[in-house]
């Protein structure tokens, strides 16, 4: 066996480097964060062939002084840690010291720097394979450049995987758009190959914040976002949240940014995906640029060689904040009033789920939200539905269908309405017809009975023209499909069964939740055989289970017995439930996959529930349901994700037919 020998620097550096240095990119990244750090506040990145050839970062921060130059290319040399509590409350974005050392190692490095307060700057670059520096004078403004030349010109195994010139200077570019939202009071330039791809100024005020995300990310983003800024347990949130009908088919479009370091975290993940649960396709991705600030000590940022991953101390409070606070946002959408929306114009986006062709993007307003804990102000809403309507409906989830006038809202005429047995999972005949039931709001100006002839204008008549409901009145149902309705605005065009199906879907949930979860004791108890650790984690996850009427009990070190579960899942695979919960528990630390597996029943059983196509509907009917959509949450959303509702203004229908030209 040979002898154990000391490696050479430059051989440890590139060992350090196959760590940092990934591609241009990463070389990009590690250069900026230094010099985000050294307090600049312009930087401008210059890059050819993707950023193999050539690579060169200026900015004008603090700058390095002469006698730092040569230790600032070694490993492990850094001016930002010193003890061990200076690595508990990290504050920087670099700590390490081996980025330097690292790309100096793989690449012809040159820095050039002048510090604040010094008469002369200085060049510095390794030389020879022991990489002994040499100092020299130049001539530099304050602050730092760095040029990095030929990236692994002297290990070719590492440079035949680089990918084409156009997909290196696409993973590179993404590394400055990230920092240049992480820090909206730096500068940032970029140019490739000569030719500029961004001019970035430093904002201060929300107004060119929001110009800059349109730049980087594209206007339609900003256009279909809302804006978060809440606090609470010592944790703010803010940001921007993309509307669900903003979904993409890939998570292509989303930031998150703790402390100001971009990251990508399992446990956020899973608390936006939740918030988004129940106004998503399946397989589409929400987008969202979100800032967290928490404090330092309570984030560990030193648990990945590039950065991109933390580690929270009380993950579990982490979670909860995140998905209420996000959830809470996109429950409070409501159809806007007053101001038409913002004109979308052409084909939609491909990878965007929006509105079809030459349709405005739809419009909302939400309950503004305090800055402590993001409790609603304003207005209360009083919305009546969940108050006697809930308190009249089931006791357990079997007597839906006993309430199913209240429960499922049914239009009447037409066809006899059909129910579900929320036991069986089949569809239930209900004993007769029954009227779907009326909101009543200060907004409601039409009587159930005697209006099915009535004409919009005397309808309109009776209010003054302030104070029409956002979603104005009924006019015309097309094809038994679409209601059409006259705003201030314009038109609106509502999606019958799927605003519908969601009015359903909510109430049922409140009446759901609003009581305890009725459950059913199992006849043969299923024995379910689980790790010592699982079988702990059961034992002290108790409420979560009874929460959701579920009764697990721990009966020997490696097993446990589910004796009662909730009626909604009686028909459900129990035993690779209780295992996916378990394991849900054990990577997150909480669990949503029986809330999860409640909601989707529901959903199924308010779709059967809601008013079907085909279906004729009087004025007083079709106003009826427009009301219920505006006191409704997430009603801009079916179940499953689509629209329910789009509006045309009255310029966009000028436009369509070439008025004013």
């Amino acid at each position: 066996m040979a002898r154990i020998n000391l490696l050479s620097p430059r051989l440890a550096n590139q060992i350090a480097a196959g760590e940092v240095v990934e591609r241009p990119a990463s070389v990009v990244k590690e250069l900026l964060e230094n010099s985000l750090d050294a307090e600049a506040t312009q930087l401008d990145v210059d890059i050819e062939q993707g950023g193999v050839r050539r690579m060169k970062i200026r900015d004008n921060g603090r700058g390095i002084v002469k006698d730092d130059l040569s230790l600032a290319m070694s490993r492990h040399a850094t001016s930002k840690i010193s003890t061990l509590d200076d690595l508990e409350a990290v504050q920087t974005l670099g700590f390490r010291g081996e980025a330097l050392a690292s790309i100096s190692s793989v690449s012809r490095m040159h820095l050039t720097s002048k510090a604040y307060g010094e008469d002369e700057a200085w060049r510095v670059e390794a030389e020879g394979k022991d990489m002994t520096t040499a100092v020299r004078p130049a001539s530099h403004p304050d602050g730092t450049t760095i040029e990095v030349r030929d990236l692994f010109f002297n290990t070719p195994a590492r440079r035949k995987f680089l990918r084409t010139e156009k997909t290196e200077f696409n993973h590179l570019e993404e590394v400055v758009k990230r920092l240049a939202l992480s820090r909206y009071d730096v500068g940032f330039r970029l140019s490739h190959n000569g030719k500029q791809v961004y001019d970035l100024r430093p904002v201060t005020d929300q107004l060119h914040a929001e110009h800059r995300l349109g730049t980087l990310l594209g206007k339609k983003f900003i256009e279909n976002a809302l804006t978060i800024d809440v606090e609470a347990a010592g944790l703010r949130l803010w940001g921007w949240i993309g509307l669900p009908t903003f979904s993409r088919s890939q998570a292509d479009l989303q930031y998150f940014f703790v402390n100001g370091r971009v990251v990508r975290d399992k446990l956020v993940a899973h608390a936006v995906r939740q918030a988004y649960r129940d106004v998503l396709y399946n397989g589409r991705h929400p987008t969202f640029v979100l800032y967290l600030e928490l404090d330092p000590a309570t984030v560990d940022v030193n648990v990945h060689p590039t950065k991109h991953e933390v580690r929270f101390r009380d993950g579990r409070l982490v979670h909860d904040f995140l998905f209420s606070r996000i959830h809470k946002v996109i429950a409070d959408v409501r159809p806007e009033s007053g101001e038409a929306p913002t004109q979308i114009g052409g084909a939609p986006d491909a990878e965007v789920a929006s509105m079809p062709t030459q349709q405005s993007r739809m419009a909302f307003q939400r309950e503004p939200q305090s800055a402590a804990g993001g409790v609603p102000w304003g207005a209360p809403n009083n919305n009546p539905v969940g108050g006697e309507q809930v308190r009249g409906q089931l006791e357990g989830l079997r007597q839906l269908n006993e309430n199913a006038n209240q429960a499922l809202g049914v239009v009447g005429g037409g066809e006899i309405p059909q129910g579900i047995d929320p036991l069986t999972g089949e569809i239930l005949e209900l004993a007769s017809n029954s009227s779907m039931p009326r909101v009543e709001t200060e907004q409601t100006f039409y009587r159930q009975e005697g209006d099915n002839g009535r004409r919009f204008e005397e309808l309109v008549s009776e209010s003054d023209a302030h104070d029409m409901p956002p979603l104005g009145y009924a006019v015309a149902q097309i094809h038994g499909v679409y209601i059409l309705a006259e705003s201030s605005v314009g038109l609106i065009v509502v999606d019958m069964h799927a605003a519908h199906e969601r009015i359903v879907y909510e109430r049922m949930k409140n009446a759901f939740y609003a009581k305890s979860v009725p459950s059913q004791p199992l006849l043969v108890p299923i024995n379910v055989t689980v790790s010592q650790s699982e079988a702990d984690l059961v034992e002290d996850s108790q409420s979560v289970f009874e929460a959701f009427g579920f009764k697990v009990e721990r009966t020997g070190v490696e097993s446990v017995m589910v004796r009662e579960v909730p009626i909604i899942l009686i028909n459900g695979d129990v035993e690779n439930l209780v295992r996916d919960v378990v394991s849900d528990l054990t990577v997150n630390g909480a669990t949503d996959l029986l809330e999860a597996r409640a909601n989707e029943l529901m959903a199924s059983m308010a779709c059967h529930g809601a008013v079907r196509a085909n279906r004729k509907l009087t004025i007083a009917e079709m106003n009826s349901l427009l009301r219920d959509m505006e006191v409704t949450e997430r009603s801009g959303q079916c179940n499953h994700g689509r629209p329910t509702w789009t509006q045309l203004s009255m310029s966009d229908l000028d436009k369509l037919f070439l008025r004013g030209r």
